[in-house]
């Protein structure tokens, strides 16, 4: 070979390891900004310690797991995506649930455990965990019908929490951790959706306008029950659009499965009171932080939209027929489960799939995130 056809090779080959070596670098950086930015850069440098969440299915990490209810997923193929694949937790979908999103977003941790997992450690109370139980409504009776944990035994574990954390960490920094820490509630779908909708016992005594009073009337004293017990940061979800979901299509939708549009006024109405009562909590205690977080409209565009946030499927879940199962409805035994979870909006025919929580949560919390400080 001619030396400078020598030359000319090994100069390629120069180049070649210098463009791989680049482009390798270039993925890391990649790599290691996309973990920096999926925690928000919070306020005035401000830290939040824990994350504790309260509320329903949507936030259940898997305390349904050790409870004698009807209302579990720990089983195939819910976790079709968490971790490595194929491990059921009970969470409410194929992977991850916005209360693990929501406390990765405030830089705290990447999943947030259930309370009931009798494996915890210290590290894992100290940064906080869901005391929420799929099947829970701000409504006593929505709890009761489904045998889950209502919100007042929410809060009594979380009641017991504090006095974990006291006894292992001492008072002062107890007080800090309850004072710093981030509370979000996500609850009212299954108030409005099941009991009221799907039973008769509160239409006997309630109209949709004064069963929303209930409901709100029930939330504000969660929420100074709350504050009473020292928290200070307290975001709350209101109802999505759960007119819209597979399940209240298949029911109330007609031939034509249409979003149900009494079930998404009864939503709109309650979350005009819901923000309200949390406007009226902020002026009663102004050390606080009362933050309402819209779900209906953000929800609402993805599904009038689904290809602008890069989904295809809006009317039926990923699960079975995707038209009514949820719970043990959806088990490994489903037919026809769909193979691309990523086009679809929900999971199953209630709950969305991880990438539509991904998104969902990014819309409603990313600007919201710096009312809480």
């Amino acid at each position: 070979m001619r030396p400078s056809l020598l030359l000319q090779k090994l100069l390629f080959q120069l180049f070649q390891a210098i463009l791989w070596c680049c482009s390798s670098i270039l993925i890391i950086a990649i790599i290691i900004l996309f973990q920096h930015v999926s925690a928000e850069n919070l306020p005035n440098n401000e830290t939040v310690p824990a994350v504790i969440v309260f509320g329903d299915s949507i936030v259940d990490s898997g305390n349904n797991n050790y409870i004698s209810t009807i209302v579990k997923c720990d089983f195939s193929p819910y976790g079709r995506d968490f971790g490595d694949g194929n491990y059921p937790t009970g969470r409410f979908s194929n992977g991850l649930v916005p209360s693990d999103i929501i406390a990765a977003r405030f830089g705290v941790k990447k999943l947030l455990p259930p309370y009931l997992d009798p494996n915890l450690q210290l590290e894992d109370l100290l940064t906080g965990v869901s005391f929420a139980s799929g099947g829970a409504g701000y409504d006593p009776l929505t709890s009761k019908l489904m045998s889950v944990i209502s919100l007042t035994e929410q809060l009594n574990m979380f009641k017991e929490y504090i006095n974990k954390i006291k006894e292992a960490v001492g008072e002062n920094r107890t007080s800090m951790i309850v004072s710093k820490s981030i509370y979000i509630i996500c609850i009212g779908s299954d108030d409005i959706a099941n009991t009221y909708v799907q039973t008769p016992f509160r239409k006997i005594q309630y109209d949709i306008p004064s069963y929303t009073d209930f409901m709100a009337s029930e939330a504000s004293n969660f929420f100074q029950e709350l504050y009473g017990l020292g928290a200070r940061r307290i975001g709350v979800f209101g109802v999505p659009v759960i007119g819209c979901v597979p399940s209240q299509r298949t029911i109330s939708g007609g031939i034509l499965r249409a979003c149900s549009y009494s079930t998404n006024q009864a939503a709109i109405l309650f979350n005009s009171k819901l923000s309200n009562q949390m406007d009226a909590l902020q002026k009663k205690f102004p050390d606080a932080r009362f933050v309402y977080l819209d779900s209906y409209n953000p929800f609402l565009d993805m599904l009038q939209n689904p290809t602008k946030y890069g989904f295809a499927e809006v009317e039926k879940g990923c699960c079975g027929t995707g038209n009514i199962e949820v719970s043990i409805l959806c088990n490994r035994y489903s037919l026809n489960t769909c193979s691309n979870d990523s086009d679809y909006i929900f999971w199953d025919s209630y709950h969305p799939t991880q990438k539509a929580y991904f998104v969902l949560s990014s819309l409603i919390l990313d600007h919201k995130i710096k009312d809480f400080f």
